[in-house]
Formats: structure tokens, sequence, C-alpha cells
């Protein structure tokens, strides 16, 4: 019984054996081949070339802002700078100027034929204003019918003076002047820089009542000598001018005297 027992365990055992061996054929030859023959390439996708990488979106610049307005003025409005009497503000820029970025004023005074740009952040400092109000307009008129006030003093001292109000850029000392040094035909001529002084200021106050009154500058003139022809006018010299003038001639005699003791 023993050995019957034995061949019988061997006979099963054996019989097994074949079949694990059969159900790992079948296992190879049905499992899919994943090795790729060396040296070939197959595409992801058949028939389909590779995706390429995105292209980087073109960068848009946007478009800069229109400035219209900055420090209570704008554009296309006209202005007093003092140094160059009226201008109209064409545009406000942003420019880089030395590193720095700058918002400026672009003016044009059209009768100069000339352009400046001031830094929107510095017209209270150069004193650029708005055109005067009617009734600062007609103040300044109504001070060209007053009495000519001429000092006692030298006259390069009185050109200072003169000159100094001209660039201020106040309307109604800019009327003093053209008050001060206006010359009816019955008084005597004008110096040459008496004659300048005389134009510059009635070139500015002009200017500004014209724009004021939206008049030409030839009709604005016209009004202006017509307030001059009222005023108090002498047909020779003031005591004032006169005693200046007899100050200026001893002073000049002065300086000859001295000349003629250092010559001796």
């Amino acid at each position: 019984m023993p050995n019957k027992t034995a061949k019988t365990a061997a006979k099963a055992t054996g019989s097994k054996a074949p079949a694990s061996k059969v159900a790992a054929k079948t296992s190879a030859k049905t499992a899919p081949k994943t090795l790729a023959k060396p040296g070939a390439h197959k595409p992801a996708v058949a028939g389909k070339p590779a995706a390429k990488p995105a292209a980087a979106a073109p960068r848009i610049e946007e478009p800069k802002k229109v400035l219209t307005q900055r420090q209570g003025f704008k554009t296309n409005e006209f202005v007093v700078y003092p140094a160059h009497g009226v201008g109209q503000i064409l545009a406000i820029e942003d420019q880089e100027i030395a590193g720095a970025r700058l918002e400026l004023f672009v003016i044009n005074f059209m009768k100069d034929k000339m352009t400046l740009r001031v830094p929107t952040a510095k017209v209270a400092n150069v004193g650029m204003r708005k055109l005067s109000e009617p009734a600062l307009v007609k103040r300044a008129l109504e001070t060209l019918k007053g009495r000519a006030r001429v000092k006692r003093t030298m006259w390069s001292r009185r050109a200072q003076e003169y000159e100094a109000k001209i660039n201020s850029g106040d309307i109604v000392a800019i009327a003093e002047v053209v008050r001060d040094l206006y010359r009816s035909e019955s008084q005597p001529e004008q110096s040459y820089s008496e004659r300048q002084l005389y134009e510059a200021a009635l070139d500015r106050l002009s200017r500004e009542i014209a724009v004021v009154q939206h008049v030409t500058e030839t009709e604005a003139v016209k009004e202006i000598e017509g307030q001059l022809a009222k005023s108090p006018r002498r047909g020779a010299k003031t005591e004032t001018e006169a005693g200046a003038d007899g100050e200026a001639e001893a002073d000049a005699d002065g300086d000859d005297a001295a000349v003629a003791d250092e010559a001796a």
C-alpha cells in the first residue's frame, strides 16, 4: 500500500508540471510586446506631428493717457506767462528729462513764434496765471486815464522799475508803465530806451485785452490810446520831469567836472 500511494502522488505531481508550462507559454504568446527595437522612434500619435511649444504672445503697449488738465489749467486755454505775455496751452505732455519723468505744459506764443515747455509743478513759481477777469481789465483801462507819476530818480533806476513791472504779469502794473511813459504829440519825444519800454508794455497790455474782450490787437491798442487821451496832459514837461532832468543834468555835469579834474 505505501508504494502505491507514493506512485499516485508522483503521477499527480508530474501531471501538474506540464500544465504550468503550458500556462507560461500561453501568457508569453498573448502578452504585448513592450520593448522597442534599438534606434526606432515611434510618434506619440500616429499620423500627427509632435506638438511645438507655444510661442510667447506679443506684448501690446497700452496707449498713453492724454492729459487735458493740470494745476487748474487745461489745453487750448490762453494764459499769461509773466516773462513772455499771453500764450496758449497746446498740450500737456509726459516726458523723461535727465532720467526723471516730468509733466509739462506746452505753451505757444504765436506772435513771438515761440514754444515754451513749463513743468506743471512749477507754474506757481514762475507766476503763470489765467487771463484777467473783465473787472480787472476795466480797472487797468481806468488806470490809463490817471496822471503820470514819474519819480525824481535817475532814468536807469526808473527803467529797472518799469521793466520789473512789465515782467510781473500784473495787468494793472503794466498799465501804469504805459501811462507813465506815454507821450502825446504836444509833449517832447521819448528817448530810444523809453520808447522800447513803452512799446513792450503796450504790447503786453493790448494782447491780454484783445483775448479777454475777443477783439483784434489793433482794436485793443485803439481802446488803450483812447483812454490815454483822456488823461491830464501838459504841453511841456511837468515839474517832476523837469526836476528829474535837472538832477540828471547836474549829475552829468558833476561827472564831467570829475573827469576834467582827473585829466588835469
